[in-house]
């Protein structure tokens, strides 16, 4: 993808139009775009130390925030506020991160679930949902990406 999509998806992310965006994107293309996560010929992905920070950012903001997102104690006002947390990182790694071709394509699977979750913490009923989709994606995350310091989410 080339740097003038990630900015624009970076600046709909910013207006918080991106959840829209997503949805509609997901239905009219539902059917023909199933991509999963895959390894590398049965190896994990190489990452970049950019990839390292900006992964373990998010993780540190989620599980300072845990508790109180698990026990419905995590207002709509925190939840937005996570979410502009969550997408100044977005930004940091689709501005830093420099993978090669075949990973990038792979992160770019694993990030799209990470703005998903970001956009439904900022625009819907549910936002705890939001929170989970990040959640599902950090743990997705070392399974996928060779990331020799990561740190499993414990809760």
């Amino acid at each position: 993808m080339s740097a003038r999509k990630y900015l624009l998806i970076t600046m709909l992310m910013l207006n918080g139009m991106l959840s829209t965006l997503v949805s509609a994107e997901e239905h009219q293309h539902h059917a023909m775009n199933k991509q999963t996560l895959q390894l590398d010929h049965g190896k994990k992905w190489s990452i970049d130390e950019s990839l390292h920070k900006g992964m373990s950012n998010i993780r540190q903001m989620l599980m300072l925030n845990l508790d109180d997102i698990h026990y419905d104690k995590f207002s709509k006002q925190q939840f937005l506020m996570l979410a502009n947390k969550v997408d100044q990182q977005l930004s940091y790694l689709f501005e830093h991160c420099k993978l090669p071709a075949q990973a990038d394509a792979q992160l770019h699977l694993l990030l799209a679930k990470i703005m998903k979750g970001s956009g439904l913490m900022k625009g819907s009923e549910n936002p705890k949902y939001g929170a989970i989709l990040l959640i599902q994606a950090l743990q997705d995350y070392p399974v996928y990406f060779d990331d020799i310091n990561w740190q499993k989410i414990t809760h």
